[in-house]
């Protein structure tokens, strides 16, 4: 998926975590003063990762209870797991790479819960972030007949404050090339007319494939720190409750050396869990949800 959540120059990386760690940090000291005046006598904004039990601070409006120094310590654990796992995908062997490209696909595309899914979103995926392909997924559902047509909906980032669209393609062609080679859908189709939002559909998407990082086997994800599709996620499960829908299936495609142990990837309460995993090894139901829907 591309420009969703990368950054081609490190050092601008870093500062964007930087801002996003403490911008997170601030919010929540500013907000335990308003809720809780006694909670916190002299907040500072460098804490020392043994130090967690110290102040415990209220989040957002939904009432999320975080420490605002656990909070910056998974984000540098983040970090340094975000690094080990960049490499090992970069010292990847192409042979390997192609091979388990085209065996994650055919599990998609052979499996009972894909066939049967009517709409759903997924990823255009990118080389230059060393994404599982998913192109010949993309393809198939494109050049389905009229009877058996899947609706597509793809990512189109808005900005860089974690802001993205799902828009619906019925073409390749309906992509444009934006920087790093990335495809993304235009806000228009050829004809002039606004895309179909994801957001303002009519009916509900049966699944979303996703990308990212790495995932251990409890469906703890890690993106690459934009944050945009853990967003994107919450206010659409938000939005199936508000509308009483059933919540889609979310399936992340992972290389091998993606998959870790269970609880291996450090999660903040912002994190979304996948449903399920596919890997060259197959498909592993995670959730209830998706061991229901893999008989």
């Amino acid at each position: 998926m591309g420009a969703i959540d990368f950054y081609p120059n490190g050092k601008a990386q870093s500062m964007f975590l930087h801002r996003k760690a403490t911008k997170l940090i601030c919010t929540a000291k500013e907000v335990a003063h308003i809720a809780h005046p006694r909670t916190i006598a002299s907040p500072t904004i460098c804490c020392s990762a043994a130090n967690f039990s110290r102040t415990v601070v209220t989040m957002n409006k939904d009432g999320v209870v975080v420490d605002p120094c656990e909070l910056e310590a998974i984000f540098e654990q983040k970090r340094s797991l975000r690094s080990k796992v960049r490499k090992a995908l970069k010292n990847m062997d192409p042979i390997q790479r192609s091979q388990e490209d085209n065996a994650i696909q055919n599990i998609v595309l052979e499996s009972s819960w894909f066939k049967a899914s009517k709409s759903l979103c997924a990823y255009i995926s990118s080389p230059a972030l060393r994404e599982v392909d998913i192109s010949r997924i993309i393809s198939e559902v494109l050049s389905s007949p009229a009877t058996e047509k899947k609706k597509l909906y793809v990512p189109r980032v808005e900005d860089r404050n974690s802001n993205m669209k799902m828009l619906m393609i019925s073409s390749v062609n309906d992509l444009i090339e934006k920087s790093m080679n990335i495809l993304e859908p235009a806000l228009v189709d050829s004809d002039g007319n606004e895309r179909e939002d994801v957001m303002q559909a009519s009916d509900p998407v049966d699944m979303f494939i996703l990308p990212g990082l790495a995932f251990d086997k409890s469906g703890s994800r890690l993106g690459r720190s934009g944050g945009y599709y853990d967003l994107f996620l919450k206010n659409y499960q938000e939005l199936t409750k508000k509308r009483r829908w059933k919540q889609p299936l979310l399936v992340a495609l992972s290389y091998s050396v993606q998959i870790m142990e269970e609880g291996a990837i450090p999660v903040t309460p912002f994190d979304i869990p996948v449903d399920a995993l596919v890997s060259p090894a197959g498909f592993t139901p995670i959730s209830t949800v998706a061991s229901r829907r893999s008989d």
